[in-house]
């Protein structure tokens, strides 16, 4: 699973996702793409299942890119522990994921194999997506 190498401070506030993401919302890298079109948390796990998605179905062919990466520890109490004695510990890492971030990219196959990757990927996601190609200028 992803997970950062080190990090300033081990715990974070629980921080909001609404709102539309100003950066990383073009393809940068490949041809085709999908894009969030809703807000949300996708955890390393998710991320790992799209990304094994879209290599078996592509057959290891092209080049991909994961534009997102989990950067935000989240915390659970023990179950049936009294209140105080401090935050709980990270559990397990997700990404911020807003309205209209790139989620993956890859190049170097067809559109139509691309397409179907991307469709089998974002059933392993829990935000709504879109297939997104370059626009040729």
């Amino acid at each position: 699973m992803l997970s950062p190498k080190r990090m300033k401070f081990r715990r974070y506030h629980r921080i909001k996702s609404k709102g539309i993401t100003n950066c990383s919302n073009k393809l940068a890298f490949g041809e085709f793409g999908i894009q969030s079109l809703t807000s949300s948390w996708v955890t390393s796990r998710q991320i790992e299942a799209g990304r094994r998605a879209i290599t078996r179905h592509v057959r290891r062919g092209g080049k991909l890119w994961i534009r997102i990466f989990p950067d935000k520890p989240i915390t659970f109490r023990p179950p049936e522990t009294r209140m105080g004695s401090g935050k709980g510990s990270p559990e397990h890492w997700v990404s911020i994921v807003k309205f209209g971030n790139v989620l993956y990219e890859i190049y170097g196959i067809s559109e139509l194999i691309a397409r179907e990757a991307m469709r089998i990927a974002s059933y392993k996601l829990p935000v709504k997506t879109k297939f997104i190609k370059r626009s040729v200028n």
